[in-house]
C-alpha cells in the first residue's frame, strides 16, 4: 500500500514533467510563452487533482493484485 505523500511525491513528479511537456508544444504551436504557461499552469491545477483523485482510488480496487498470504514465516 502507498502512503498519501508517495501519492503526492508522484503526481508532483510526474506533473512537473507534464508541465514542460504541455508548454513546449503550445509554445511551438502558438509562439507565445504567456499562453504557453498559462495553459501550462490551468493544466497543471486540473491534472494534478486528477491524477491524485485517480491513484487513490485504485488503491481501493483490489483488480489485478496478488492477494497476500494467510500466513508468512
Amino acid at each position: 500500500m502507498e502512503t498519501r505523500s508517495r501519492s503526492i511525491a508522484k503526481a508532483l513528479t510526474w506533473r512537473v514533467t507534464a508541465l514542460g511537456i504541455t508548454m513546449t508544444v503550445v509554445w511551438i504551436a502558438s509562439g507565445s510563452m504567456e499562453l504557453a504557461a498559462s495553459v501550462g499552469l490551468a493544466d497543471t491545477v486540473i491534472k494534478l487533482g486528477a491524477y491524485y483523485g485517480h491513484e487513490r482510488f485504485w488503491l481501493k480496487v483490489g483488480f489485478g493484485r496478488a492477494k497476500p498470504p494467510d500466513y508468512q514465516i
